[in-house]
């Protein structure tokens, strides 16, 4: 027979308060009924160890997967499901039914439940720790500490004033007064990672207003920590003191012993480390071995276990190499196995119907109090910082968040006794009604992609003749660079229309508390000792001093979740008044295509950038041929053949105006495919029908005299006779340039949109980059602003004729005709 020592209260309290449980302090199993024989021996498998605990993980990780599925058309966080799932299966919900509490969750079973419970806890303050980032620290200015201020002085003083109103005016029970100024302090401070874990969860980490949130609660936990201190201080007997202040210390040399021993060892390992391979399996290993070394650690010297492990994980570098590997074995592992049972073990002490009434009608009022508290003095202090009203109402909901942490606050405050079972059961049905009403509320009010929408006319087309040309560049790995460096190259930089080029380096960060978008300062000579962020900032460097006066390059590195990533695209892309964003298609054509999380990250961003971007995109697909040699193909090749295939649209308008720029170099020859239905244009809007007419026409005005450029017309009858006029362009042309979007009525398209499996390449995009089109040829779809494309506005006639050669009395380009 073994033995775990458990806590009295809580088997006291899932014992239903039978006066025959309250005296145990243990629980006996038999180690011979561990695991189960079947029940083709006549054994019942519930009454072993091990298939019980299996029947556990499932109920819980199911029925938090449920209630996230029916909560979320309501936009409820999985944080509300996750506790709501614990609440339902304990005595408020499921665990009502005696013969179920019996069978599946039996009180011998309740050990296990806490040691695995206490795994996961430990495991997600790791994991919280590795995704933050402590140099936010040095972010702070003066308008995130007012608003971090703000949101927990304000609701500390109405929080107290709340408990003397309640005292002097309401008869409470002196044991359950006692306990309310604790409540108050607990309800008014906030955790940084709770905060950072919604931003994430809402993809707006990666916003300004993100940015200002996180800073702000970083200035609120640390107020709140030094107020709960300073309040354990003044609360403990004289003796208690010594307690307290050993407590401290102990903890702050754990810190520094993991700062200045650990970090130094990660930092070692992640030097030895080769760039670009996985991280070695012994590394993991060993982390994790000091994630439960560091938990005993604290356990032992009376610190919290969730200490050292957090810690431990703020000392790890965030992103790859390890970072990423570590969040990448852990987090579903914890997320969905460990952390559903200790939600489960949470919710089977917390019977909501054993709380009388006047505990409710005193403890819940300072926790709604506080509630108002912390918007009130975010929403004011946001105000004061001149911060638009929306966004500050917004950051007043977003710091009133609660999550795990405030949880195991509530958790360790019953155990310490400084709050009873009643007052925590309460407290946990505040923490679901602010989450729950206020994430909603925020998904509301708060939009990142609204402002991408107010500015119109950022196209290709639309800009202006005798200006720069602002191109957003986004690089995922090094091998997006050589393609990216020669379309640059193929826009035709002029000393009328030079290229302002910005470099976005986009790297996953594997977190979800700290992205970074990093300014880099170009010099001229390249430094070849930096990191992969260096070597493709030394490429575009030697790009810019090739182009002298032509190209402007200013590089970035944006580090965020790919689900966030394309607001840094947006943003720069916004701020600085970009026309046009090129980024790599995920799917590389090539044997040494990237790997399958590469792909997904890239799919993800395009399709973001797709539909929020402030300006056109343009997906490059790499087919490998404008990658070769050191210098740009143009640069190199006699004869670059560019073809544009024309359907008719705003898409196609837009990509017309890019091959204008084009056709100014000397060594480009373009050809403009026209597809035309039944011989005539292929449009059922007759708006839409006159602008491509009009765009033709100039561009054919525009083209006069240049004998490189050839127009063709394609009389098709179907979407097969599409598909034939592009089998005819194979192993023809180097680049082959369409618009994404088409007219899905169009007889062109019959047949084609049915199989389109790569929704952001359009069905003419997707047949050009499918396997079956054989050769190298690259392709580039483009998409024009979204805002322009539903307005319709005309092209700017300018644009298509900058940097071209035009001679008054040259003879229009060639037309040829051509069924199919």
């Amino acid at each position: 027979m073994g033995s775990i020592v458990m806590e009295p209260n809580d088997i006291a309290t899932y014992a239903g308060g039978s006066d025959a449980f309250r005296n145990f302090t243990a629980i006996c199993t038999s180690a011979e009924r561990i695991y189960s024989k079947g029940i083709f021996y006549q054994t019942n498998p519930l009454t072993y160890t091990v298939p019980l605990l299996f029947l556990q993980f499932s109920i819980a990780a199911g029925i938090i997967i449920l209630i996230s599925l029916i909560l979320k058309p309501f936009g409820q966080p999985l944080v509300v499901s996750q506790i709501l799932g614990g609440i339902l299966l304990g005595p408020s919900g499921l665990g009502r039914n005696t013969s179920f509490t019996k069978s599946v969750f039996p009180l011998r079973g309740f050990i296990l439940l806490d040691i695995i419970s206490s795994f996961g806890f430990m495991f997600y303050f790791f994991l919280i720790g590795v995704q933050m980032d402590p140099w936010i620290l040095k972010k702070i200015n003066k308008k995130s500490f007012a608003i971090g201020f703000s949101a927990v002085a304000l609701p500390l003083a109405l929080t107290m004033a709340c408990f003397l109103l309640i005292s002097c005016f309401f008869d409470v029970d002196p044991k359950l007064a006692g306990l309310l100024p604790v409540i108050a302090q607990a309800e008014s401070v906030l955790a940084f990672p709770m905060v950072a874990y919604l931003l994430s969860e809402l993809k707006i980490i990666n916003s300004e207003y993100g940015r200002i949130a996180m800073s702000a609660s970083m200035v609120s936990g640390l107020f709140g920590l030094c107020v709960i201190t300073l309040s354990m201080l003044s609360h403990e007997a004289p003796g208690d003191t010594y307690g307290t202040l050993s407590t401290i210390s102990t903890g702050i040399a754990v810190a520094v012993v993991i700062i200045f021993v650990v970090r130094p060892a990660v930092l070692w390992m992640v030097r030895k480390h080769p760039e670009g391979e996985p991280i070695k399996e012994n590394y993991i290993i060993a982390l994790f071995i000091g994630i439960l070394i560091t938990g005993f650690c604290c356990q032992a010297t009376g610190l919290h276990i969730y200490f050292g492990p957090l810690i431990l994980g703020i000392t790890i570098p965030a992103g790859p190499p390890v970072g990423s590997a570590v969040i990448e074995k852990l987090e579903y592992i914890t997320s969905w196995i460990f952390m559903p049972v200790y939600f489960l073990k949470n919710g089977l002490v917390v019977d909501i119907f054993a709380v009388s009434f006047k505990t409710f009608a005193v403890v819940l009022p300072i926790s709604l109090v506080g509630a108002l508290g912390k918007f009130f003095g975010a929403f004011l202090a946001s105000l004061y910082c001149e911060i638009p009203v929306r966004d500050a109402i917004a950051l007043g909901l977003v710091l009133n968040v609660q999550g795990v942490l405030e949880l195991g606050m509530f958790k360790m405050m019953k155990n310490n006794k400084t709050i009873n079972n009643e007052a925590f059961v309460v407290m946990c049905i505040s923490l679901l009604i602010i989450t729950g009403v206020l994430t909603p509320s925020l998904r509301y009010i708060y939009n990142p992609s609204r402002k991408y929408v107010v500015y119109n006319k950022r196209t290709v087309m639309h800009s202006r003749c005798n200006s720069e040309l602002r191109v957003i560049v986004c690089i995922h790995e090094q091998e997006n660079v050589p393609i990216s460096i020669n379309l640059l190259e193929a826009l035709n930089p002029t000393k009328r229309s030079p290229l302002d080029i910005y470099l976005l380096h986009l790297v996953e960060l594997a977190g979800i508390a700290s992205p970074l978008l990093i300014p880099h300062k170009l010099t001229r000579r390249p430094s070849y000792k930096a990191s992969s962020s260096g070597h493709i900032i030394n490429a575009f460097v030697s790009y810019e001093n090739n182009n002298h006066g032509l190209v402007n390059v200013h590089p970035f590195t944006a580090i965020s979740p790919c689900e966030t990533m394309h607001d840094d695209v947006c943003t720069i892309a916004l701020d600085k008044k970009a026309s046009l964003v090129v980024v790599p298609f995920y799917k590389k054509l090539l044997p040494c295509g990237a790997t399958e999380s590469q792909k997904r990250i890239v799919r993800v961003v395009n399709n973001n950038i797709l539909e929020k971007a402030p300006c056109s995109v343009a997906i490059l697909v790499d087919r490998g041929l404008l990658k070769s040699g050191p210098r740009p193909i143009l640069a190199s090749c006699s004869s670059f053949h560019v073809a544009v295939l024309f359907l008719g649209g705003p898409d196609d308008r837009e990509v017309l105006a890019i091959a204008a720029r084009m056709s100014g170099l000397p060594n480009v020859n373009l050809t403009i495919i026209r597809l035309l239905e039944k011989g005539s244009v292929s449009s059922g809007d007759v708006h839409e029908r006159k602008l491509d007419n009009k765009v033709v026409s100039e561009f054919r005005l525009g083209m006069e005299g240049n004998y490189q450029v050839m127009y063709i017309e394609e009389v098709v009858m179907d979407g097969s006779g599409t598909v034939a006029a592009i089998r005819s362009m194979e192993n023809s042309y180097e680049l082959i340039m369409v618009g994404r979007r088409h007219d899905k009525g169009s007889q062109l398209l019959l047949g084609l949109t049915d199989w389109n499996e790569h929704k952001e390449l359009g069905a003419i995009g997707e047949i050009l980059a499918s396997a079956d089109f054989v050769g190298n040829t690259t392709i580039l779809v483009v998409q024009q602003h979204t805002n322009v494309a539903r307005q319709g506005n005309e092209i700017n006639t300018e644009s298509l004729r900058h940097s071209l050669s035009v001679k008054d009395d040259a003879e229009n380009i060639p037309i040829q005709r051509r069924p199919l």
